[in-house]
């Protein structure tokens, strides 16, 4: 027999989230957190994170123009888009996943952002645009712009770099479908975002969606291994290409509602393994996502034909509930979703998205995931999502928040080169790429605040965290750990 609290729970859904505080981390979450203050500030870090020519209304003012020559060595212009992280390439594979998630938050809860709605919108377009110009030749996506391992060599400021600029594409020749297909997928989601903001836009990004689709497809393989030595070890598909495929049929479905994808998803379900990992989700492996996005067209009772979908995502669901959780799914001593590999951040902000994505889909649906005797509701869910952002804002056991410049206490020595060389304002000459190791080295704070950025986080399972530049996986900032935060944050904003 399940416990007492545990068989409740579709009537006393309170009572279960106070259990499982309990059971958890010895006490029940305590509000407080300003929800509202930490989306705006989510969203601002994408402004530090922009390449190319900076608009009239930047509001991150010691970032500066940088990399204003992309792409020329390829006779395309590649300016603009995101530095993926603390240093100056652009990765097309997480740039894509960002946009897509960013995307996703603006679908799903941009409804809860209010004034920040706009400056959402403006983060997904930023990248939009520039993979409009990656994409713009048939047959040809442009990947990735930057050498990583002359830009690795060097510590300098994106407005000085002169390390190569390399660009990567994939073509006929040397395929690329999991790049392909998430970039369709990133194109195909914020053709919705902008469906009734801008339509003519939104036409253009459903139609090179599409274009993208269909040469992905067509021309299979993975990118790990036409640009293996450009991409590894940096941004390498370890996961195989298949799932992006299906993620990117799944948005392409969601956003032109053609047969021709619903189709492709059920033909293609077992070949491309939808049921597959399904409690890892990020920019190398989509499998959770794929689930929990087609299953809201089964709990919306429009889509029979996707059951198994709505199996797999039930089974992430109970994956990640703590005392039954899956093998690869850790909890901290403090609470903190814990999974192998570096950057840990990435995997609580993805799957906490997913868990409050889902929740609502349910609650829409009067439906609840059943783990075998355990009944997990839509406010179980919410309750496990909140406590992953509060533990990101500040409640663990160091007190510290992860994410820059939100509370009292935060990382203040990133590994960002941005953030921690000074400023062109302030050191008007150029800094050479060896010169900005000093500051690298420095034990000094950074004297440049990138607000809203949400490091890597601790150090393994123990809830450490060395606030070091050298310890990169763990002081590391990335788009794709803040993309899914956006969505997270604004629907707490609104439902404290």
């Amino acid at each position: 027999m399940a416990p007492k609290s545990l068989t409740l729970s579709a009537i006393f859904p309170a009572l279960v989230a106070f259990s499982f505080s309990l059971l958890l981390f010895g006490r029940p979450i305590i509000g407080g957190h300003d929800y509202s203050d930490a989306l705006r500030k989510s969203i601002l870090f994408f402004e530090g994170q922009r390449s190319g020519g900076l608009p009239p209304d930047q509001r991150v003012k010691w970032r500066c123009d940088s990399a204003l020559r992309d792409g020329s060595s390829a006779g395309v212009d590649l300016t603009g888009g995101y530095y993926d992280a603390g240093d100056n390439v652009k990765f097309g594979f997480p740039m894509a996943f960002t946009t897509t998630l960013l995307a996703w938050s603006v679908i799903d809860f941009g409804r809860n952002m209010g004034p920040e709605l706009k400056n959402a919108v403006k983060a997904v377009k930023w990248s939009t645009d520039y993979l409009l110009k990656a994409t713009s030749k048939p047959g040809v996506v442009y990947v990735q712009v930057g050498d990583a391992f002359s830009d690795h060599s060097c510590w300098e400021r994106p407005e000085d770099m002169d390390t190569l600029r390399t660009v990567h594409q994939i073509d006929k020749a040397h395929p690329g479908s999991d790049v392909a297909g998430e970039t369709a997928a990133a194109l195909a989601a914020a053709s919705i975002v902008f469906r009734s903001r801008d339509p003519a836009y939104s036409r253009l990004l459903l139609n090179r969606a599409v274009r993208v689709f269909n040469f992905a497809d067509q021309h299979r393989g993975a990118y790990s291994i036409s640009l293996h030595s450009a991409v590894c070890p940096f941004y390498c598909d370890v996961n195989g290409y298949q799932d992006e495929l299906l993620w990117a049929a799944a948005w392409l479905h969601k956003a032109s509602r053609k047969r021709v994808y619903r189709e492709y998803i059920v033909n293609n379900e077992v070949v491309l393994r939808a049921g597959d990992t399904i409690n890892e989700f990020g920019w190398d492996n989509k499998h959770a996502g794929i689930n929990v996005l087609i299953s809201k067209e089964v709990l919306m009772g429009k889509a029979d034909y996707f059951e198994s979908f709505k199996q797999n995502a039930d089974g992430f669901i109970c994956s990640l509930l703590p005392g039954i959780s899956h093998p690869q799914v850790q909890y901290s001593p403090g609470g903190l979703i814990f999974k192998a590999g570096g950057s840990n951040m990435q995997h609580v902000t993805s799957l906490s998205f997913l868990l409050l994505a889902y929740s609502n889909y349910l609650s829409h649906a009067n439906k609840v995931v059943l783990c075998g005797e355990v009944s997990a509701s839509p406010a179980l869910l919410k309750h496990l999502a909140q406590r992953q952002v509060d533990y990101i804002l500040g409640d663990n056991p160091l007190g510290m928040s992860y994410m820059v410049g939100y509370g009292a206490r935060y990382p203040e020595r990133i590994h960002h080169r941005g953030s921690s060389l000074p400023s062109v304002a302030v050191h008007p000459g150029r800094i050479g790429c060896k010169e900005g190791s000093r500051y690298y080295l420095s034990p000094n704070p950074n004297p440049n605040i990138l607000v809203g950025a949400v490091v890597g986080g601790p150090i393994n399972v123990s809830d450490a965290f060395p606030d070091s530049r050298p310890y990169f996986q763990e002081s590391e900032p990335t788009t794709y750990i803040n993309a899914p935060l956006v969505g997270v944050l604004a629907f707490f904003s609104a439902h404290p």
